[in-house]
């Protein structure tokens, strides 16, 4: 790994602080940037948390967390992105906004700097064709939580340079993770299964089939998944599955990706998951998950 490299995370949410975590615990300086200091202060304080925690349980030694947050840097000025070797977007799926930051950071970045987009649903080379460097831009969707997964999704879009995705795939390997190639299509992999059968479960719950805390129970024990689906989409947050079905079902026109009248009625009581402490399920603190 050359540990020279700096990488720049933008947003600083739930996807955006795992990433970040991420890329801090393997030794890169990482810059994660958001409009606002008081979400910047919050993903410090969660990453503090986590990392804490993993010292406790024997993941990392003694002191090493403090040694990763030296490296856990905070800001609301995108200039200071004009030193980052890789800067992964980590925002709500917005095609707008995406556009607007990328062309933000093209006047900012130097010419070497490769663009991704953790994106899960929006194309590749839609995002990429608004960013200033389509042949420089690649698709990196980590996994939820990012700080515990390990697998990456890495896509090219159709003007991804082979060089490019080559250093991509290098610098996500050295982040720890473990990248797999995918073509440039709605969902990719995972989320081409995962929204729909979200979905189904939502509408279980909706049609009285069985409650949140038996259904994940069933789907863990039987299934084998180490998080239940409902505790997932907790994480997910019911405003940003709104956003991955609105993505999903308008570009498959799938009708199981079709939004759930339930989430709308959730995010419509304030019940959007961990985030405000009540979803499916209830939580007393807002840490992030495995703190």
């Amino acid at each position: 790994m050359n540990a020279s490299k700096i990488i720049g995370i933008v947003g600083c949410g739930t996807m955006g602080t795992g990433i970040a975590i991420v890329a801090a615990r393997a030794g890169f300086k990482t810059r994660i940037y958001d409009l606002k200091p008081e979400p910047l202060e919050n993903a410090r304080k969660q990453a503090a948390a986590f990392l804490k925690k993993s010292v406790e349980r024997g993941r990392l030694a003694a002191g090493e967390d403090a040694l990763i947050m030296s490296k856990f840097l905070t800001t609301t000025d995108a200039k200071e992105f004009a030193d980052c070797d890789l800067v992964i977007e980590a925002v709500f799926e917005d095609l707008k906004i995406k556009h607007s930051i990328f062309k933000q950071l093209n006047d900012i970045c130097p010419a070497h700097t490769i663009f991704a987009s953790n994106t899960s649903t929006i194309s590749i080379t839609e995002i990429a064709g608004g960013s200033g460097r389509a042949d420089r831009f690649v698709g990196m969707h980590f996994c939820l939580p990012a700080q515990l997964m390990k697998l990456v999704e890495m896509s090219p879009g159709m003007n991804t340079s082979d060089a490019t995705f080559e250093a991509a795939w290098i610098l996500c390997e050295a982040l720890g993770q473990k990248p797999v190639r995918t073509r440039d299509t709605p969902g990719f992999i995972l989320n081409y299964f995962l929204i729909p059968f979200n979905n189904d479960v939502i509408n279980l719950i909706d049609q009285g089939v069985a409650d949140a805390a038996n259904i994940d129970l069933a789907v863990k024990t039987a299934l084998g998944y180490p998080l239940g689906p409902l505790e997932l989409l907790d994480m997910v947050g019911m405003d940003t599955q709104l956003l991955l079905c609105d993505a999903m079902h308008g570009l498959t026109n799938e009708p199981r990706a079709a939004c759930p009248p339930l989430v709308k009625r959730m995010i419509g009581a304030g019940r959007l998951g961990r985030k405000t402490g009540q979803g499916f399920h209830t939580y007393d603190n807002n840490k992030i998950f495995g703190a």
